[in-house]
């Protein structure tokens, strides 16, 4: 049973309160609404062996849709499982202050740029100082609280341990304790802000922050944010490989809310459930104006083509095949072998996570073919796709 409450529904009944939208707000609107309709073509599905008919529409594929990140966080996860190695994995969160909220929504492309790097510098640059070894990890951006409202921060999945390719050795973390949080705090307040100061002249600033497009009000922008508390935290490590890929799958294509957290429209308000950080992390239900939880909504649409899913360290693209091989033989005292990953469509995939094979019918288990159901013609534009 799917929920009986979607953001396309939402976005159907209250969309021209909000008037003009930025190009990719409206492309991300206008996928979601469309998701699984007739506007978006789809399918005919008939039995060759009795009379079952079902009828069903295409996805609209956009990254920020609630209902097409399922198959794609599978697809991502079965990759990630082939990389996990026999260690701790470790969980640490780097947030901004909030300070920077307004300024980072002007300028997404650039301060989540900044975000990624100067966190990622960081936790190598202490890992490498303490443990003369190259630490990997994944960096996940999220840029939303449970309230919807802006907090950029980035979830990362580090391994317990490094590799010394000079000596040829793995070097382990003491065992459930990774870095020290103070040094990683400070090294990252100091990184952060340099950089940030530095790239002031690319940055917009308007409205309430149009006053820091002067570089002497920009720094004492910057002064009171290094006065602000840096939170970095680590959660306690995973309990073995199989929680890791699970806790993945819960984050990597995440977005801002999901239809099941609705509850209700009711007197022009939407309903939803959300936990709240300042009362330990209790469950309750927030009633916004449907304008307004749809605007909180689109704070949190990413730049065109944006990566929030990076890799670093020996996880890094470029030579990752070559050093998880090295930390491999170190690990495990053998060189195993290392299957490509096969590619599997979509019905392959359902098939193996629902163990219902789509291409039988449901009443007699015959073949079923497939036609194609057309878009409609009244859709006015192409559509546009953001499969960035």
């Amino acid at each position: 049973m799917g929920p009986r409450l979607e953001i396309a529904d939402i976005f159907r009944r209250f969309r021209d309160e909000l008037g003009p939208l930025p190009p990719q707000s409206l492309r991300v609107v206008d996928n979601i609404v469309d998701c699984r309709t007739e506007k978006l073509g789809g399918h005919l599905r008939l039995c060759a062996d009795c009379d079952y008919r079902d009828q069903s529409y295409n996805s609209c594929r956009n990254r920020h849709c609630p209902k097409c990140q399922f198959l794609a966080t599978q697809r991502w996860v079965e990759n990630r499982q082939r990389e996990l190695l026999p260690v701790e994995y470790f969980h640490v969160v780097f947030t901004i202050p909030h300070d920077l909220n307004r300024l980072t929504l002007q300028n997404k492309a650039v301060l989540y740029d900044i975000l990624f790097k100067t966190a990622a510098d960081t936790l190598k640059e202490v890992f490498h100082r303490k443990f003369d070894a190259e630490v990997g990890f994944t960096a996940v951006l999220h840029t939303w609280g449970q309230n919807l409202m802006e907090h950029p921060h980035l979830h990362m999945i580090v391994a317990g341990g490094g590799l010394n390719l000079t000596k040829n050795s793995w070097v382990t973390c003491k065992k459930g304790y990774f870095l020290p949080l103070k040094i990683l705090s400070t090294v990252f307040r100091g990184k952060f802000l340099s950089t940030l100061e530095n790239s002031h002249p690319e940055l917009s600033f308007h409205g309430a922050i149009a006053k820091f497009k002067d570089s002497e009000r920009f720094k004492m922008l910057l002064a009171e944010a290094s006065k602000k508390n840096w939170v970095i935290y680590a959660k306690k490590p995973f309990a073995g490989p199989l929680q890791v890929i699970n806790y993945l799958g819960q984050y990597t294509h995440r977005i801002a809310i999901s239809n099941h957290r609705l509850i209700k429209i009711e007197n022009d308000r939407v309903h939803f459930h959300y936990r709240d950080y300042a009362d330990n992390n209790e469950g309750k239900v927030m009633a916004l104006e449907a304008k307004e939880f749809m605007r909180r909504f689109l704070l949190h649409v990413l730049p065109k083509k944006f990566v929030r899913i990076r890799y670093y360290g020996f996880l890094g693209n470029r030579f990752r095949a070559a050093k998880l091989s090295a930390c491999r033989k170190i690990l495990c005292h053998e060189q195993p072998e290392i299957k490509p990953a096969q590619k599997k469509n979509w019905k392959e995939l359902f098939k193996e996570l629902t163990g219902i094979d789509i291409n039988l019918c449901p009443l007699c288990g015959g073949k079923i073919f497939e036609s194609t159901i057309a878009r409609l013609k009244k859709l006015q534009a192409p559509l546009q796709l953001d499969t960035s």
